[in-house]
């Protein structure tokens, strides 16, 4: 029995170092736990904080590049002086783009600057050209200036540069230092006085100029360069030089394979020169006549250019002229005329057969180059209507004015009370009376 007891002691002792042994064994078990703990670090499994890094997979630093692309410090960095020749050969140094503070001085400089630069650059403009003064001049008041149509509420609000108008030959150069310009654009066509303005105010003085083919001269085409090159409206200043070309050329195609025999003769008369004119006031080989291969009565004179007949050569080419073109300023001057001696008018063929059309005033502070050339497509419309059969002119001078004002100005225009109505034909029978 004893034996039995210490064999079952023993067996017991060994029972329970196997135990033992087992327990000891499973604390192993641990190990995988913890290699689970370090397998599920965040930083080490899932890795989207390194794959989504913005820096790393977006990129938008590297790909946009703004600072790179853009380069304002580079891009917009002062322009270079450069020296420009002006319209009368003075040659004058310039800074491209840098000016913000413009005034225009001179009959027609205004205008082509609003051709090309902007209206809200300017700081001061000359009376004639504000509307709302009662002190100024106001010859062309009842006459269409689409420049002041367009824009004549933004020149109201200017101090003056000076009184304008044809009867101003001189700039006024301390109302010109008032305005504190940087940059003037001028008409006075005259190297010393435009030199000694220049010294006096102390910025460019820059001169335009048209030439004697108004908006069909290449003086006009230059000018338009010019302001371009000055107010870095280059792509402007094209697109008008182009449009003007093409016009022209259209013109000139339409009509140049109609018949000598086929062509009416035509008379044109009162063109602008400083101021409204009358009937005796022509042209010959006048620019619109010839770009449309127009018949012009008018031939032997001493000279080109616009200027006034005699009224014994009036009547005596009354029997050539199929058709008479009055420029609508004239009409003014005309009538009264008319009431002295209608006969002088109503022995004119043109006259007695109803022939007799308004165009819209080609002259009013300088030349209206806009309407100079929408009267060039009238005057071809109104000699050959069955080749122009096509063309609206009221649509032709929104389309014009659109180019070169920004604006559809023929409701405007044709408002004027010197327009009378617009572009047509007048009754020679009640206009006058």
């Amino acid at each position: 029995m004893k034996t039995k007891r210490i064999l079952a002691v023993l067996l017991s002792l060994i029972l329970i170092m196997g135990l033992c042994a087992c327990s000891s064994n499973g604390n192993d078990k641990t190990a995988p736990e913890t290699t689970a703990a370090v397998t599920d670090t965040p930083v080490v499994t899932d890795e989207p904080k390194v794959t989504d890094t913005p820096v790393v997979t977006d990129a938008p630093a590297v790909t946009d590049a703004p600072v790179v692309t853009d380069k304002p410090a580079v891009t917009d960095a002062p322009a270079a002086s450069i020296i420009v020749t002006d319209m009368i050969g003075r040659e004058v140094e310039v800074t491209p783009g840098s000016y913000t503070r413009v005034v225009c001085i001179g009959a027609g400089a205004l205008r082509m600057y609003t051709y090309i630069g902007s209206v809200d650059l300017l700081c001061g403009v000359e009376d004639i050209d504000n509307t709302t003064l009662s002190e100024r001049p106001k010859m062309f008041d009842s006459v269409a200036r689409p420049y002041v149509l367009a824009y004549g509420d933004k020149f109201a609000a200017l101090p003056s540069c000076g009184v304008g108008g044809p009867n101003a030959q001189a700039a006024e150069a301390e109302k010109i230092l008032s305005c504190n310009p940087d940059i003037v654009i001028s008409e006075y066509e005259d190297v010393e006085k435009e030199d000694a303005l220049q010294e006096q105010l102390g910025v460019p003085v820059i001169t335009m100029k048209a030439g004697p083919g108004g908006v069909f001269d290449p003086s006009f085409a230059g000018s338009m360069k010019l302001l371009g090159t000055i107010f870095k409206n280059e792509a402007k200043a094209e697109q008008i030089v182009s449009f003007i070309d093409k016009e022209k050329a259209e013109i000139s195609s339409r009509t140049s394979g109609i018949a000598a025999e086929a062509k009416p003769g035509v008379y044109i008369c009162g063109l602008g020169n400083w101021g409204t004119t009358n009937h005796l006031m022509t042209a010959q080989n006048y620019i619109q006549f010839n770009i449309a291969n127009v018949k012009n009565v008018v031939t032997d004179l001493a000279k080109d250019g616009i200027q006034a007949i005699e009224e014994e050569k009036f009547v005596a080419l009354g029997d050539d002229m199929d058709i008479i073109i009055m420029d609508a300023a004239a009409v003014k001057n005309i009538k009264p005329l008319y009431a002295e001696n209608p006969e002088m008018f109503n022995e004119c063929k043109a006259f007695k057969d109803n022939n007799v059309y308004i165009e819209m005033a080609y002259n009013a502070y300088y030349t209206n180059y806009e309407i100079a050339l929408i009267n060039c497509w009238f005057i071809a419309k109104t000699v050959y209507p069955d080749a122009f059969a096509d063309i609206d002119i009221k649509a032709k001078t929104d389309e014009v004015t659109e180019l070169f004002l920004g604006s559809a100005l023929s409701d405007k225009i044709y408002a004027a009370p010197s327009s009378f109505g617009g572009y047509g034909k007048i009754d020679t029978a009640t206009f006058f009376n």
